[in-house]
């Protein structure tokens, strides 16, 4: 995948999660995440860098909340929790970047539950 428009991979994407590409120190996510839903509440043990190219929503990192909008970029330090959660009446699109990789490479969860499943058999 020679320089894709990541802003019009990530508004094309209709699933919850989509790893678009694995390095071996950093990675991409594509995100949709339905009105009224949420990421859900989470840390990881990597940084991540999330940016927003559609819809409306809400930050939470270590309980502290901030809007976000198509343009924001939201950083979340190793060891932060955090969610995000879609507070508009269309789908919250963004792409992540996750350093290093937390996904595995090409991973596809259609659905948050689908991605909440596989999370279950990994504990």
């Amino acid at each position: 995948m020679a320089n894709p428009d990541i802003n019009e991979l990530t508004r094309k994407n209709k699933n919850f999660r989509k790893v678009l590409t694995t390095n071996q120190h950093s990675q991409v996510v594509l995100m949709s995440v339905e009105p009224g839903d949420d990421i859900g509440e989470e840390t990881h043990e990597v940084d991540q860098i999330l940016v927003f190219v559609e819809g409306e929503g809400q930050s939470v990192l270590d309980g502290k909340r901030a809007a976000v909008k198509p343009g924001s970029m939201v950083q979340v330090p190793a060891g932060t929790k955090h969610n995000f959660i879609n507070k508009g009446d269309t789908p919250l699109k963004l792409y992540t970047i996750y350093a290093p990789p937390e996904e595995e490479d090409g991973l596809v969860h259609k659905t948050k539950a689908e991605a909440e499943a596989d999370e279950a058999k990994e504990e």
